[in-house]
């Protein structure tokens, strides 16, 4: 990905202003469950006055111990799968939903770098979910992309990658 692709903070914050008038629209409220973007979604969404309507609480569950300790997330998923896995983020959206008052959830968890990427696992992965309880059922979508650039470009992009994915979340 180009240096140009990389989305700048007024694009992080038109995303996030899109989120904000979907979930008002709905009447809906959104928890976050980041690991390697550290908050920075929660950090966007709180950036527009009055997010306090659509926006219930962000969770940075950066260690496994945090995950499972915040999110419910099963000891034996980050086992068998790693925390930068479908399985476990997944779980994350689900957690976020169940230890809050959030309607809507999208969790994150990847390898920014610039280490601790491995042939399976490069820097740059990052695996997403997003979750939508519509009243006692849960859906979950998920999904990866790789990006490239330092960490900083590899998070913003993951940024902008969680929050478009939860605006395609309204379209199905």
């Amino acid at each position: 990905m180009s240096r140009s692709t990389i989305p700048n903070d007024i694009a992080l914050q038109t995303l996030a202003r899109r989120v904000g008038e979907r979930l008002q629209a709905t009447g809906e409220m959104l928890a976050t469950a980041e690991s390697c973007t550290g908050g920075w979604v929660a950090k966007v969404v709180t950036d527009i006055a009055g997010s306090s309507a659509w926006f219930d609480r962000g969770f940075v569950t950066y260690t496994n111990a945090a995950k499972q300790e915040m999110l419910g997330v099963p000891e034996a998923l980050l086992t068998r799968h790693g925390a930068v896995s479908e399985p476990v983020v997944r779980a994350m959206a689900e957690g976020a939903l169940d230890h809050g008052q959030a309607t809507r959830s999208l969790a994150i968890s990847g390898i920014a770098g610039p280490t601790g990427g491995t042939p399976e696992k490069p820097v740059g992965l990052v695996w997403f979910a997003w979750g939508h309880d519509d009243g006692g059922t849960v859906r979950l979508r998920s999904g990866h992309r790789v990006f490239s650039g330092d960490r900083e470009a590899v998070r913003r992009q993951a940024v902008a990658a969680a929050l478009t994915g939860l605006l395609d979340g309204f379209e199905r």
